[in-house]
């Protein structure tokens, strides 16, 4: 059997959902007919795999959490709520800072280790600075997709196998 994460973080903005929540898209949102939609009515989507992958994620019983710079807390919370996420995540750390912050704090709260966790972000300092901690970092180019994820869960077994 293949060495598995215990923990998947995901950052939110162009990882989850192709925006930034601070500057792209409006709050307060709000949902109508299954829809989610910003302040001045324009729809709100997340990557298409996004929902099934952590639903998948979730039910073969991975932690799962984010961690965010964003300075739009409330309404990336607001959005995490509307897409019906909220209780996928376990961890979230969703404020403006170092991803290093992020990641001490839910190694905290979790009593995991850096090497139990794997980390999805688009952004290659965040990649960079966890990458120095520890993390297993992936690189996300257009959005979190199943390939992104098998691709990560791939290198992970490889990397605890010749560790172990």
């Amino acid at each position: 059997m293949s060495p598995k994460p215990k923990l998947i973080v995901f950052d939110l903005d162009y990882t989850l959902w192709p925006f930034w929540v601070d500057t792209h898209v409006t709050p307060p949102f709000h949902k109508g007919n299954g829809k989610i939609f910003d302040k001045y009515n324009n729809k709100i989507k997340c990557y298409p795999e996004v929902p099934n992958i952590l639903q998948k994620l979730h039910k073969e019983g991975y932690q799962i959490g984010v961690a965010s710079r964003t300075g739009e807390i409330d309404g990336a919370q607001q959005l995490i709520s509307l897409f019906d996420w909220k209780d996928y995540f376990g961890y979230k750390e969703i404020y403006p800072g170092s991803k290093v912050t992020h990641f001490r704090r839910i190694k905290s709260k979790s009593g995991l280790s850096y090497d139990d966790m794997i980390f999805f972000d688009d952004e290659y300092r965040n990649i960079d600075d966890l990458t120095k901690e520890g993390v297993l970092s992936i690189f996300v180019r257009d959005g979190v997709s199943w390939k992104v994820i098998n691709e990560g869960l791939e290198e992970y077994a490889k990397k605890y196998n010749k560790e172990n």
